[in-house]
């Protein structure tokens, strides 16, 4: 695998000069602090920390609250970025105060910042994570012959290294029996360049973070080859801050952590209404956004899970393999004293929320085709109708293609619609899904592979297209 190695700061400052659009970088007035937050719009696990948190104005108006209350003034200043790379190149050099971005990019985060006192930084929440590690997927071109992560051996794979994505793809490629140093050739490229790469066919396959596959697979330029949840390994993303900033203005940090939390609790209480936000905040679709940042999608979460830190801690071996990383020790980087305290300050039992293990978001309702209540999140979709004020729950499958059926036949314009794989669980289109007829049931999966598996074990089911099923379909 033919991978660039990291030079501490030479490369993280490339990666800075590029993908970054800042609101301003003047000094800030004479008696104001200042705070400035590096967050990636298009990453959206991290809305809460940054496109969702800035569109509702919720940081700046708990730090007004302290102004109002005789503090000093304070100066936002917000950053946004491709990727985690140029976040912590910019920590590295003092100038970010608090970031956010994905587990593999936060372990480089901390080993990177160590070095300098007041560039040290501390994990202090999470922003969204997946418990299987669907976050990261690997698509490749609608006209591959692939079935599996096995078929791209030899091949060329587009990749962010140091990110999220291609933490998943070394892990994923071991697993699956290819030398990650040898088997494949990667090539080291920003989300958008190997979108490029692959829509005109420079690479065999692209392995990102969200949300570029759920956006290369919705405008129809790619098709999903592996779904990171095969690994069943935790991912997530979250924020880092600079220690000495913290320590000089621990009330800017405690206004975040609170504000993200007012974020958490608008995304996770209205998600329809909060990806209508960001989609306009980062450019993307709404239909794209709401497929991760909708109910049974990601898990958005602020406490740092026992089980997520686990996770982090085996992504260690990961961190050795790409470059030359001081190494990091997680107990000391990951500090949860702050965000304890933002929960205590808003009455919230944060030991309950670090307990929790469910996604706090998933479809509720009462199924109007099979007038059913909706309470397997395993089962469970939603059809998104244009002009509707809220997507339509649908119990299982079989409802949803009924759904799908009858609101065509009425003739109205199906916007979207989100089905859970029947093996691992993750929410994805049903249009893009693979789907399997099996007696009566019907059983979306989000890749060739894994209905390949399910048809191993089961013989009977036949393959159908989303269309035929939909035609099909009997109450």
């Amino acid at each position: 695998m033919k991978i660039t190695r990291f030079v501490p700061l030479a490369l993280a400052l490339a990666l800075a000069a590029t993908g970054c659009s800042l609101e301003s970088s003047d000094a800030a007035p004479a008696g104001t602090v200042k705070v400035v937050i590096g967050y990636q719009s298009k990453t959206i696990n991290t809305v809460t920390a940054g496109t969702l948190l800035k569109a509702q104005g919720y940081l700046e108006q708990r730090l007004r609250k302290i102004t109002d209350g005789g503090g000093a003034k304070y100066q936002v200043e917000w950053q946004d970025y491709d990727t985690g790379a140029p976040i912590t190149a910019q920590m590295v050099a003092e100038k970010i105060d608090i970031g956010s971005m994905g587990d593999y990019p936060l372990l480089i985060n901390g080993s990177r910042t160590q070095a300098n006192e007041r560039a040290r930084t501390e994990l202090v929440s999470i922003t969204g994570y997946n418990p299987k590690g669907a976050l990261n997927m690997v698509v490749v071109s609608n006209d591959s012959t692939a079935r599996s992560l096995t078929d791209l051996a030899g091949q060329k794979i587009s990749a962010s290294v140091g990110s999220a994505g291609h933490g998943t793809l070394v892990q994923a490629l071991s697993r699956a029996g290819i030398d990650p140093a040898k088997g494949v050739e990667v090539l080291n490229q920003q989300p958008q360049v190997g979108a490029t790469a692959l829509e005109s066919h420079q690479v065999s396959a692209l392995s990102q973070f969200v949300a570029w596959p759920g956006l290369l697979v919705h405008q129809n330029k790619a098709k999903l080859l592996y779904d990171g949840a095969e690994l069943n390994v935790p991912t997530f993303h979250g924020v880092v801050a600079r220690r000495a900033y913290a320590a000089d203005h621990p009330e800017v940090l405690q206004a975040f952590l609170a504000a993200q939390l007012d974020a958490t609790a608008f995304l996770n209480e209205k998600p329809f209404e909060a990806a209508d936000i960001v989609a306009k905040g980062s450019g993307l679709p709404q239909e794209v956004v709401y497929l991760y940042n909708g109910p049974g999608g990601t898990s958005f979460d602020t406490t740092l899970k026992a089980s997520l830190i686990a996770a982090f801690r085996d992504d260690v071996n990961y961190l050795k393999s790409i470059g030359d990383f001081a190494e990091l020790d997680i107990d000391g980087f990951v500090q949860d004293g702050p965000l304890r305290k933002a929960f205590a300050e808003t009455g919230a039992d944060y030991d309950a929320a670090l307990a929790t293990q469910t996604n706090p978001s998933k479809v509720t309702g009462t199924d109007p085709i099979c007038a059913v209540p909706v309470q397997d999140p395993a089962l469970a979709g939603e059809i998104w109708v244009d002009g509707a004020d809220k997507p339509q729950p649908a119990a299982n499958p079989g409802c949803l293609l009924r759904a799908v059926q009858a609101l065509t036949a009425q003739g109205k314009t199906v916007r979207a619609v989100y089905v859970p794989d029947a093996e691992l669980g993750t929410r994805w289109f049903a249009d893009k899904a693979i789907w399997l007829r099996d007696g009566a049931r019907y059983l979306p999966f989000t890749t060739q592979a894994a209905a390949d598996r399910y048809r191993a074990a089961h013989p009977g089911a036949a393959a159908v297209s989303y269309e035929q099923a939909v035609t099909e379909v009997r109450g």
